[in-house]
């Protein structure tokens, strides 16, 4: 089969090289072999493939933690009925391959009515923030902070949050091209390369300062916002897409702020994968009825994946939808 395998840690478009590997074996007892549709590449790829996880990540291995497949042959302990499912394979890596064998424990069946160009995109982002709105923002909550909030899931949250009536605030780099989808959404966007940013996020804050602030950036931005959040606030720290930590001094200074350091992939292996039909229950809810949707902005065939990383095409907003059957 084909497979997109990186041998060593290291930049993802530097160290993934596309072989014609063995198929998978047999499924063992519980086991089922997924064949891959469709997938997508995502931050947590290049973490994962850069070596940041070193203690649980072993070289050479095949990316992706995102996709959608179709159970191809199940083991013995596995219903004879799921054969021929849709599925989302969790739990691990794998996904940039024809076929993943995994644990049919970590296969969620996919709803029928839900096409696979977005049942794709259906974990890392939609889960993400259905899981932090509801787990951080209860009712009452008005002043919310977003950073990065041109980002995909940074969409989700503004989308989740105008349901509950709140209009948040965004924080931005102001790279030229990039802006935040449906800007009705937004009380604010802030950009952090124009001078006096600071002083606008205070004022657009107000004195009473922020209820939650969903932070994935870090670094002096991350800090800024941690500052402007209220006593008895929740900071909820969960990406580092600045590549610079949060001070110990910054997280220690306040002991009225409430930080929470949120990371899916412990929501998610809680318990083995048997509560992830619940779990996704209202992300499949949502994009039933088009929310938490996903703008596929390039297509590419498996065979095709590492030169487009190498060479990305220009203008293309959204993510990539990676074909695995070509």
């Amino acid at each position: 089969m084909l497979a997109a395998v990186a041998d060593s840690p290291g930049p993802l478009a530097e160290v993934l090289a596309l072989r014609d590997v063995d198929g998978p074996a047999a499924p063992g007892r519980g086991e089922v072999v997924v064949r891959m549709v469709a997938s997508t590449v995502n931050p947590s790829d290049e973490v994962t493939v850069s070596g940041a996880y070193g203690s649980r990540t072993s070289f050479p291995m095949v990316p992706g933690f995102e996709g959608v497949g179709v159970i191809d042959a199940a083991g013995p302990g596995v219903p004879a009925a799921a054969v021929g499912r849709r599925v989302l394979p969790l739990g691990s890596p794998g996904a940039w391959q024809q076929y993943k064998r995994l644990h049919y424990s970590w296969c969620v069946p996919v709803p029928d009515d839900l096409p696979d160009e977005v049942a794709c995109f259906a974990y890392i982002n939609p889960l993400t923030a259905v899981t932090m709105i509801e787990r951080f923002c209860p009712p009452g909550v008005r002043n919310v902070v977003v950073t990065a909030a041109t980002s995909a899931i940074a969409r989700h949250l503004a989308e989740l949050l105008t349901d509950r009536g709140v209009t948040p605030v965004g924080v931005v780099r102001g790279t030229p091209g990039r802006r935040v989808a449906e800007p009705s959404r937004w009380r604010a966007v802030i950009r952090t390369n124009e001078p006096g940013w600071r002083e606008r996020l205070r004022a657009v804050i107000g004195p009473e300062g922020v209820d939650v602030a969903f932070d994935c950036v870090g670094g002096g931005v991350g800090e800024e916002v941690f500052t402007l959040t209220a006593a008895d606030g929740v900071f909820v720290h969960y990406g580092l897409l600045s590549g610079t930590p949060l001070s110990v001094e910054c997280l220690t200074g306040r002991r009225d702020v409430r930080v929470e350091l949120f990371r899916l992939r412990d929501t998610v292996h809680k318990d083995g994968g048997q509560h992830l039909s619940g779990l996704f229950a209202p992300v499949f809810e949502g994009l039933r009825h088009g929310r938490l949707r996903t703008a596929v902005g390039k297509r590419v065939g498996l065979s095709d994946l590492t030169g487009h990383l190498t060479n990305p095409a220009a203008g293309h907003a959204g993510k990539i939808l990676i074909d695995l059957q070509s």
